[in-house]
């Protein structure tokens, strides 16, 4: 079997000149190969930079795009290809937006093979250690407290046990921080587990550690990336500053980024992107890295129903992997693209047995909302 082709389709929900919120674009790869299989992947990250990192020519050695160097190799070799993508792309990638590029061919990759030799991932991933995965709901808050209560309210009744805001107007001001986290708070009870995503808008360890002494009182379960991944020292000297767990990571890519968070920021949880950090194949060293050093791995996932799928097939493989985010965006790129998207029941979506990531795209969707 050989690879024949790589199609990247770029979409995107507001027009090319208008500003586009968290889930409102997406980027999917396919992996066309010489007997009729395809491989679906994608990565949260600039669509159109990935389609110009996939397309590119060959520049010189270590300059190539990555279609070009796949064409005609045998998709199986899943590790064998990651390294060649690596290794003849480092000019270009080795991090960032070209790690990017990689995880979506990298998961697509995966999908083919376990199309071809007919069984799930977590199988060719080494079993399936659990048949359902506890999410928690992630939602971008309201202007206001009373907006963001209503919001909270509602997720609550859906059955979620465990939210998390971020984004929005969260990590502007921090007195309207501190108000829309007391509000939430009291609509969901002391006891419901809460959690913020600050986008690392508190900027410096000084901001942030006076919010995270002030926000005490409302009993956190996280506070996730409240300054820059980049920023290792301060991340270290927030650790145990109160009850609060620090988390971080989701900017992240490679096992080796990771080694250095990991070692120097100290933090309780981290959260690679399966979509951005290396694909299946680097998620599972970075989980490996975690484990040694005694931190819970919790990804990060706010895109559309085929991170979803790789993200929940990868969790099941792993002995930890009991907890993930699930996205409350309204995008029809969320809740549309991905005619069979798993859901949410009772804070929980199940782990299915099916062959590859198992998503039946809407080509209506695509056709709607794609880049031409």
């Amino acid at each position: 079997m050989k690879i024949t082709d790589i199609e990247v389709i770029e979409l995107r929900v507001p027009s090319i000149d208008e500003k586009c919120e968290w889930g409102e674009d997406a980027v999917i790869v396919k992996v066309f190969t010489d007997n009729g299989l395809v491989g679906i992947g994608e990565s949260d990250t600039s669509p159109m930079v990935v389609r110009a990192i996939i397309e590119a020519p060959n520049s010189n050695l270590y300059c190539s795009g990555l279609k070009a160097l796949l064409i005609g190799e045998n998709p199986l070799e899943i590790q064998k290809l990651w390294d060649k993508m690596y290794w003849s792309s480092n000019y270009l990638g080795r991090r960032g937006a070209g790690i990017h590029a990689m995880s979506a061919i990298d998961i697509a990759l995966w999908d083919i093979a376990s199309q071809y030799y007919q069984v799930p991932i977590h199988m060719l991933l080494g079993g399936k250690y659990r048949d359902k995965i506890r999410v928690y709901g992630t939602f971008i808050p309201g202007d206001t407290p009373e907006e963001s209560k209503k919001i909270a309210r509602n997720l609550k009744a859906q059955g979620f046990t465990s939210l998390k805001f971020g984004g929005g107007v969260l990590g502007d001001d921090d007195n309207i921080d501190y108000e829309i986290v007391k509000a939430v708070r009291e609509e969901l009870g002391n006891d419901f587990e809460l959690q913020i995503d600050l986008a690392s808008k508190w900027n410096t360890y000084g901001r942030a550690v006076n919010m995270f002494k002030r926000l005490e009182k409302f009993n956190l379960n996280w506070i996730e990336e409240p300054i820059l991944a980049d920023d290792m020292k301060s991340y270290a000297k927030l650790t145990g500053v109160t009850g609060a767990k620090l988390a971080g990571g989701e900017s992240l890519t490679t096992r080796y980024e990771f080694r250095d968070f990991l070692e120097f920021a100290q933090p309780d949880i981290v959260q690679p992107d399966i979509t951005r950090c290396g694909g299946i194949s680097e998620m599972r060293k970075i989980y490996d890295l975690a484990a040694m050093n005694g931190t819970k791995l919790v990804p990060h996932g706010f895109s559309t129903g085929i991170l979803l799928a790789a993200t929940v097939q990868f969790l099941a493989s792993t002995k930890d992997g009991d907890l993930m985010e699930y996205s409350q965006s309204t995008s029809p790129l969320f809740t549309s693209l991905v005619s069979n998207l798993n859901p949410s029941k009772n804070g929980y979506v199940t782990v299915p047995d099916c062959i590859g990531l198992g998503v039946e795209l809407n080509e209506d969707v695509i056709e709607k909302y794609k880049v031409k």
